[in-house]
């Protein structure tokens, strides 16, 4: 054991929030008020779909709210193949971004979220094919240990089995909730599982119907209930609860207005017991399902009649009772075992935060390196008159301490000691992202992991504490805390990060044959000083030359350029070029990938350090192009990796730019939708197409969540829903002769060989006659559609439309939709 030096501090209450991996989350009065009335409260609820953003944010913050029922969420894939209305992230990375966005909505809305290891391969539109592409057993098998673990009185699933939910994923998700209904409470299926968990039989399964837009699902035989309750204590109705809950789907562009006043949701029953008036009918909710718990159910009755808000900690005593009458509760089958679990985190949370209790643990620094050593302080502060003692604290990393200390009532006690990080520990990434997946679904490295939000902290702290004669223990993550100028104060988990990180270009290289070109790769010290080679790794048929390899840091963070001289010769193949830092005998080769927004925690991914190699002849005609961002999209930086000299246009410089300097404008994806401002030079671009410029409009939509709001074209068409999911649909030239599909590159089938999760989404259609359409395309068993790409002269110069998603395809390094764009932004003037 290890001896702590405790120094106190005098005169200083700290203002802290916390970080979202720990115990002890602070609640005002009202909130405990909340929390005590939950504790009465002795049964839970599971809501299925398919995507961040199916879930019913109304029903869930009022299952959880006004139910008081364990609430939770299971969304089946991560949203990872949508788009992104607030960067350019896409697949994983956009993926983690859409997780901490339902981790944010259900900090909001009182919910749990849990996810399978689907991967959202794109809008699909049937479920054979999302089951074809989903490994489904894989998926079932999770959705069955969640079921299993969680243990959900009643399960509610957002679609119907029958397609009215229109996207394959949603048909599709309906249809496992269904079978993992059934097989939760079946041994025979996954028995592997029953070392970790129970079988599990929910009493009722039910669909959530619903009436939107041209689909109304409702009918008079359904179960109906009013979720538009006003929750006096909070101050709030649960509409307005669920707007902030969806308006934190910010990537999705989601923002909801909050609505008030009663509102009805339907329930068709679809397995168990039938009901007359409610989902948990004839269910025990109460203490009464646990063997005991009456006694419990007394104490709480006994602790909510007499709750001060003004003073919570008047109940501790009491608290402290319920606390132990729960602890000696005979665990007698899984269920009492499963809510003693479930109750004593609970009252151990009410407990932390009504004596007024605060503790945390610091690292100046946001990451550190297997086998270094960090300085870690922790801090606790008692700040009510309820005498709290001190016994010990331990670390995850086999480091525990006893001490033997009476809290000073709002004095904060403050204790440092050098932590060492072991050699063998794992990097932090995201769990379902640290192994290779398949392109079916997620790897989880152990069934601990199935369903998991994201990964538990690397370091956590445990601080032992005695309250009113219990001995209670709290966790805590090793976290880092900055003062940002703008936004205060900002917690991030403490990190492990490898010695050295490297990152090159993420858009593909792409050389013709005997083309030489100059990279450049960041290298970046992780580990204070450090000194080593950079050697790189590339298919045959390439030349690099480093011009500086050897490397010498001198402090952590101190970032690097070493240009490399890439050439490539005759025969040149496609591939990887790798790239590794060695130092000391080892080879690292990761990249860290940081992702940063205002509405969720600061995330970072390690990837592989390496870039695309391409070997392919372009046949670029005039080079001087200009381009506006939309939501966010890489198509910009692709265009410059192949020689386009590329000025970015915005609302900054639209007004005074002579247009007339670039052979070719190009509209990034939902541009439209997210600049108005774009409208006010609807008459400057057709005077610029006139002139003799080509103006190309990527995709946009147009419905009620972004509808365009301004003319794009000088010919009227209209912007639809169709699109091609199949990525690999056959496609049909229907004018060969068209000059985009000719020159300067010759366009044919192959070209459209390699492409990813889609060839097009939100086509145009009911377009006027001037608009020709060089191709067609379709899905299997579905009519040809010719709105994928659409050109029109206009005076000298041409318009086009395309909903080609060339967003994915060049940054996937797609040699066929490079040569196509090229001929697009190279049309001739007439």
């Amino acid at each position: 054991m290890q001896k702590l030096k405790w120094f106190f501090l005098s005169m200083i209450i700290l203002k802290v929030t916390y970080g979202q991996h720990q115990d002890g989350a602070q609640m005002d009065g009202s909130a405990i008020y909340q929390a005590l009335q939950k504790l009465n409260t002795v049964g839970s609820v599971l809501y299925i779909a398919a995507h961040p953003d199916d879930e019913n944010t109304r029903l869930l913050a009022y299952l959880a709210g006004e139910k008081k029922l364990r609430t939770g969420y299971l969304s089946l894939t991560r949203g990872d193949g949508g788009q992104n209305l607030i960067g350019k992230e896409k697949g994983p990375l956009l993926g983690l971004i859409r997780t901490q966005e339902l981790l944010a909505a259900r900090r909001l809305d009182g919910a749990e979220q849990f996810f399978t290891r689907a991967i959202d391969f794109g809008y699909s539109k049937t479920p054979e094919e999302t089951l074809s592409k989903w490994e489904r057993d894989s998926v079932l098998y999770d959705m069955v240990y969640i079921i299993r673990k969680f243990r959900p009185d009643v399960i509610i699933c957002r679609f119907p089995e029958t397609g009215e939910g229109g996207h394959g994923h949603h048909t599709a998700s309906a249809i496992l909730t269904r079978a993992a209904f059934a097989a939760a409470k079946d041994s025979s299926r996954f028995p592997d599982q029953l070392k970790n968990v129970a079988v599990w039989k929910a009493r009722r399964l039910f669909w959530n119907t619903f009436n939107f837009g041209e689909t109304n699902t409702i009918d008079s035989t359904q179960l109906k209930m009013d979720v538009g309750a006003y929750n006096a204590i909070l101050g709030k109705g649960y509409g307005e609860i669920a707007a902030k809950s969806r308006s934190m789907h910010k990537s999705q562009g989601f923002g909801a207005s909050a609505q008030r006043g009663s509102y009805y949701e339907y329930f068709k029953l679809l397995e168990g017991d039938k009901v007359q008036k409610d989902l948990f009918e004839g269910i025990e909710t109460d203490w009464n399902r646990i063997e005991t718990g009456k006694n419990v159910e007394v104490l709480i009755d006994k602790c909510i009649k007499n709750f001060q808000i003004q003073h919570p900690e008047k109940s501790v005593p009491l608290l402290a009772q319920i606390y132990s009458e729960i602890s000696v509760i005979p665990e007698k089958g899984g269920d009492a075992k499963y809510w003693k679990i479930v109750k004593i985190n609970e009252v151990k949370q009410i407990l932390f935060t009504a004596c007024g209790l605060f503790a945390e643990v610091l690292s100046e620094r946001k990451s550190g390196c297997p086998g270094t050593k960090v300085w870690c302080e922790a801090k606790i502060i008692a700040r009510s008159s309820v005498a709290i003692g001190a016994t010990g604290i331990s670390c995850n990393l086999h480091w525990d301490s006893v001490i033997s200390k009476k809290l000073l009532q709002n004095i904060p006690q403050t204790f440092r000691h050098e932590l060492s990080l072991p050699g063998e520990i794992a990097y932090s990434s995201p769990y379902w992202l640290g192994t290779a997946t398949s392109q079916k679904s997620y790897r989880v490295p152990a069934m601990e992991s199935v369903g998991k939000a994201e990964n538990d902290a690397p370091i956590i702290y445990t601080l032992k504490l005695e309250i009113a004669g219990v001995e209670l223990e709290y966790a805590f993550p090793l976290t880092n805390k900055i003062t940002d100028p703008t936004h205060g104060e900002r917690l991030r988990s403490f990190q492990i990060v490898p010695p050295v990180t490297l990152h090159l270009p993420e858009t593909p290289l792409i050389f013709s044959a005997r083309q030489k070109k100059t990279i450049r790769i960041f290298v970046e010290s992780q580990q204070g000083e450090i000194k080593g080679a950079l050697r790189l790794h590339f298919p045959t048929g390439w030349k690099a030359n480093v011009k500086a390899d050897t490397i010498h840091f001198r402090e952590t963070g101190e970032k690097k350029v070493i240009e490399v001289e890439m050439e490539c010769l005759t025969g040149a193949q496609s591939g990887a070029l790798e790239a590794f830092f060695e130092v000391g005998g080892k080879s690292y080769g990761i990249d860290m990938r940081q992702i940063e927004y205002d509405h969720i925690p600061p995330q970072f991914v390690l990837f592989p350090s390496t870039s695309q190699l391409m070997p392919l002849d372009l046949h670029l005609a005039k080079k001087k192009i200009a381009y506006i961002q939309g939501s966010g999209d890489e198509v910009m930086d692709c265009l410059k990796s192949i020689g386009y000299d590329v000025t970015e246009l915005n609302e900054g410089n639209l007004e005074e730019i002579d247009l007339k300097t670039f052979s070719a404008i190009i509209t990034g994806i939902r541009a439209y939708n997210v600049h108005p401002f774009l409208q006010n030079y609807y008459q400057k671009f057709m005077r610029y197409i006139k002139w003799g410029g080509n103006f190309i409009v990527q995709y946009n939509t147009n419905n009620r969540i972004g509808p365009v709001g301004s003319k794009i074209g000088p010919y009227s068409f209209t912007i639809s829903r169709n699109r091609v999911t199949d990525e690999n649909s056959e496609i049909r030239f229907a004018d060969t002769g068209n000059v985009v599909l000719n020159s300067p590159n010759r366009i044919r089938e192959k070209d459209f060989q390699g492409w990813v999760q889609e060839r097009g989404i939100y086509f145009a259609d009911k377009r006027d006659a001037a608009y020709k359409a060089p191709l067609q395309l379709h899905d299997h068993k579905e009519e040809w559609d010719s709105g994928s790409l659409i050109v029109a002269p206009y005076g000298k110069g041409n318009f086009i439309y395309t909903g080609l998603s060339f967003f994915r395809q060049l940054p996937a390094g797609v040699a066929g939709a490079y040569k196509l764009m090229v001929n697009i932004l190279s049309l001739p003037t007439h």
